[in-house]
């Protein structure tokens, strides 16, 4: 997996004492993204910083990497990730003339950037980011994967570029400012509440992100951009029972691809559909499959909250004894999910506000696995991508704005801040400017039905507005402990398969995910296989709202860098709501908490 950070400058020289010691900050910032090895290579006005988490050839692949022709470097790439289809680039490479030290992925990215140049990205299948410096061009290109899974974003400071795996990394040089602005301060709210996030943008001031699926390129003339993969429209020749057939292939080649390293690898393990079936195709391909699960212990069995949530512990421990997995479960308790040391831990490690006891919980279990697997398997994409969500629907679909906006009834945390700020910020209106910009992005064949058309929008916007939110959080919390997590769903092969068959195969029994059901009905047991979508547990237990109350009043009574963006006597007020069932007491308290963790961490200039 790992990390990644340098800079590049474009004009004069860059002395080696002053930017080296920069560097090596800014690599340290991501010293839990890669506790294996860390280096630095540094030349002229340009340097990269790396940090590894060994997976594959823990040996060999050591990064920063470079290409040397008559004693001179003519390339030095730095590339976090997985690709996995390194084997077979590698061969191609080979054949081509290339000549490899090390068996990794890492110097098949190496050697494919210096074959094909800008269309490398396009041959690489995975998850991954990468920096590649050409000192004679003074060529800097940036690469991130296809939905972005792992993270590249950059400053321009001075006359050169900064750049980093995370904002933290960039932030640390001292060329680029820390600073919030309302632009930023809408990116930081809508990406938790309720979940858009803009690609491209980031809370900071001119640092920006590499949008997924995209090479950015930065010369002494200019910057430019291109998408090497998008989404385009495609029709859909298959009848539905062959259909299925291809899903099934696609999702089995992707998870046998995804089972490859040279450390142990686990698969996260919940009882839901999802998870169940990775499980299950990777049983053949592992000795030993080893699963986890989480309990919180929220609800019992047939009992449903608020967001349709119950018990996973049946179905996980259905799933073990029909795979004969060796199992571990990890049991949380709403105390530790609320602990300040924890939420301060998870509020250090995202960019942006956290997702309260869903990101605590995450990592506490994160952390759990990586006691005993570097590499773990997720379901993280399959929702957005067969339509698990209830707001799949075509009355949600058709609303003009984004569908879990409307559906989830989030409670408006805005009236916690001040009301001045939140006039400014203007919210609803802001929403619906990136709703009417992300609608514009997607095209639709000729004759396509509107219905159809409107389903189409509902998955294109979550799989590039809600699904990052999500990435996000689950690679800073995964790469906060060192564990690598690998998404098989969002395989671009079988994205682009599923996301071009018609709406009515996705559901062609009336009921959620029909064709990913079809797909996998006969790896799973019945009770598995036709439960419904459940949320990630979050504890309904009332000490975790207790924990809040207390640590907000304790926020409210000793001064919060928070304070100037809140309406004091409205979070005054929340501290009196009665728990109930209302969210808004809970989540509010959250917001409070989060925005003073962030502010502190960061302690970006407001400029307001």
């Amino acid at each position: 997996m790992c990390g990644l950070a340098g800079y590049a400058g474009f004009t004069g020289y860059v002395p080696q004492g002053t930017e080296d010691t920069s560097l090596k900050e800014m690599t340290g910032t991501l010293a839990c993204r890669g506790p294996d090895a860390s280096a630095t290579w540094h030349e002229d006005s340009a340097g990269l910083g790396h940090t590894r988490l060994a997976v594959v050839d823990p040996a060999g692949g050591r990064q920063p990497m470079v290409v040397t022709r008559g004693g001179r470097t003519d390339l030095a790439v730095v590339f976090t990730g997985e690709v996995y289809n390194h084997a077979q680039l590698r061969t191609e490479l080979t054949a081509r003339g290339h000549r490899f030290a090390t068996r990794g992925d890492g110097e098949v990215v190496l050697r494919a950037v210096d074959a094909w140049g800008e269309q490398a990205p396009a041959r690489l299948e995975g998850m991954f980011a990468y920096a590649a410096w050409e000192p004679g061009p003074r060529r800097l290109t940036l690469v991130r994967d296809r939905f972005g899974i792992k993270p590249l974003c950059y400053a321009r400071g001075g006359d050169g570029v900064v750049f980093g795996s995370e904002p933290k990394a960039v932030l640390a040089h001292p060329a680029v400012e820390a600073r919030l602005e309302l632009d930023g301060l809408r990116e930081l709210l809508l990406s938790a509440h309720p979940m858009i996030k803009t690609p491209g943008r980031s809370a900071f001031a001119g640092l920006h992100e590499v949008e997924p699926g995209t090479l950015t390129v930065f010369t002494p003339a200019g910057v430019r951009s291109h998408r090497y993969w998008s989404l385009p429209p495609t029709e859909h020749h298959d009848d539905l029972p062959t259909t299925v057939a291809r899903v099934r292939s696609l999702l089995e080649e992707a998870v046998t691809g995804q089972l490859a390293a040279d450390v142990p690898v686990s698969v996260l393990l919940s009882g839901g559909l999802d998870s169940s079936a990775i499980a299950a195709l990777a049983r053949p391909a592992a000795e030993t499959l080893h699963t986890l699960s989480v309990d919180l212990g929220t609800s019992a069995p047939g009992q449903d909250d608020a967001m349709g949530r119950d018990l996973d512990g049946p179905y996980a421990e259905l799933m073990v004894r029909h795979l004969g997995s060796s199992h571990r479960r990890v049991q949380l308790d709403a105390r530790s999910l609320a602990g300040p040391a924890l939420r301060a831990q998870a509020g250090r490690l995202r960019d942006g506000l956290t997702m309260g006891d869903f990101d605590t919980s995450l990592l506490q279990l994160f952390r759990a696995v990586r006691e005993h697997f570097p590499v773990t398997l997720a379901g993280d994409g399959s929702d957005e991508l067969f339509g698990g969500y209830r707001w799949f629907t075509p009355q949600a679909a058709a609303a003009g704005s984004f569908p879990w906006d409307t559906v989830l009834d989030r409670a408006d945390l805005t009236r916690l801040l001040d009301p001045a700020l939140a006039a400014a910020l203007d919210l609803p209106a802001h929403r619906a400017d990136l709703h009417t910009i992300a609608a514009a992005e997607i095209e639709h064949l000729p004759g396509t039905a509107p219905a159809e058309a409107a389903l189409r929008l509902d998955s294109y916007l979550n799989l590039t507005r809600f699904l990052p939110c999500l990435l996000d959080r689950a690679d800073r919390l995964s790469m906060g402990v060192g564990l690598e997590v690998r998404v098989p769903f969002l395989d671009h092969r079988l994205v682009e398969y599923v996301f071009n068959t018609p709406w009515d195969f996705k559901t062609f029994d009336g009921r959620e995910k029909s064709l990913l059901r079809a797909a996998v009905a006969d790896l799973l047991p019945e009770p598995v296989r036709d439960r419904r979508k459940s949320p990630y547990p979050m504890t309904r237990d009332p000490a975790y709202r207790t924990a809040l109350t207390r640590q907000t009043q304790h926020l409210i009574a000793t001064g919060s860098p928070a304070a100037d963006l809140l309406d004091l006597r409205a979070v005054r007020s929340l501290l009196l709501e009665p728990s109930g069932t209302d969210r808004f007491p809970r989540e509010g308290l959250e917001l409070v908490l989060d925005l003073d963790q962030w502010l502190r961490t960061h302690r970006p200039t407001l400029d307001l």
